[in-house]
């Protein structure tokens, strides 16, 4: 079996199509005797919500995922070699696109029938911000085979205008700059500037973790309802299943009941009947005696 053209289908079926569909396929293999390509197979997960609409984007919209994964490698690139300027001017269109890519997948998401709601969209823009952020993610990505939503891209925030203007190339000094510049702190003292930004790095780093864990939390809670709703609904049909069955149950022993009567009555009337057919022939059988008896006098 080709699994890797049959990996290609799965990640492309919605989310609730995905497990069926794994499943016979799994079969499948194994009524083929192939074990490797039913194991490959098994393995392989069903995407979230959030990563499913983020590879049907990947998946449909090609050359704007194909400029994204580029600005990804701009910006990963600008982080490795602290070059400011590009860091701003990537940062501007890194905020600019994930917005509006993470509304596109949603469209693309409605379109396929499957709606997604406010929550799943800002998970969206989450996994494009991984996207940015981590190779592998992206690589997954642009195959359109994200399984998971990934975590929070800690130390990979846009920089901030204020933030660019203190990594001026050398020699380069801002207009409002004084023309005699202080003393250099000691190299013992904390820099608190820097020490104030990383603890704001990291306080965004840690809210957007925790508001990635609430909608994480409120996909689960919206896929255990609608699996209660779900088990509700087919104990409801059993409950009436069972119902009808009982109905027809009775209904069949009264039947049963009413031909036994019924057979009963009938044996005695054939009793009778023969009883009464013995005495009549008894009778016939004198009578004709009589007769008999009555013309040999007679003559």
């Amino acid at each position: 079996m080709d699994v890797e053209q049959i990996t290609e289908e799965l990640y492309g079926l919605k989310p609730g199509e995905f497990v069926a569909a794994r499943d016979a396929y799994v079969a499948e293999a194994r009524r083929a005797k192939d074990g490797v390509a039913a194991k490959e197979i098994a393995a392989l997960r069903k995407p979230a919500l959030a990563a499913w609409a983020a590879n049907r984007l990947a998946r449909e919209r090609r050359q704007e995922a194909q400029r994204f994964l580029t600005l990804g490698e701009r910006l990963r690139e600008a982080h490795r070699t602290l070059d400011a300027e590009q860091l701003r001017a990537a940062s501007r269109e890194q905020h600019r696109l994930v917005t509006a890519l993470a509304r596109t997948a949603a469209e693309l998401a409605r379109e396929a029938g499957q709606p997604v709601s406010e929550t799943v969209v800002h998970e969206v823009e989450q996994t494009l911000h991984g996207v940015l952020a981590h190779e592998d993610v992206a690589e997954l990505w642009s195959r359109g085979r994200l399984m998971k939503v990934p975590e929070a891209a800690v130390g990979f925030t846009a920089v901030a205008p204020e933030e660019t203007a203190l990594a001026q190339a050398p020699g380069q000094r801002p207009e409002s700059e004084p023309k005699h510049k202080p003393k250099p702190k000691p190299t013992n003292e904390p820099d608190r500037e820097a020490t104030r930004r990383r603890d704001l790095e990291r306080a965004r780093a840690a809210a957007a973790e925790a508001d990635a864990e609430v909608a994480r939390r409120e996909q689960e809670l919206e896929e255990g309802q609608r699996l209660l709703q779900a088990a509700t609904t087919e104990a409801e049909e059993a409950a009436a299943e069972v119902g009808r069955l009982e109905t027809g149950l009775r209904e069949a022993r009264q039947t049963r009941l009413d031909s036994q009567r019924a057979e009963s009555t009938a044996g005695n009337a054939v009793t009778t009947a023969e009883r009464d057919l013995q005495q009549a022939r008894r009778a016939a059988e004198r009578a004709a005696r009589t007769v008999e008896r009555l013309e040999q006098g007679g003559a």
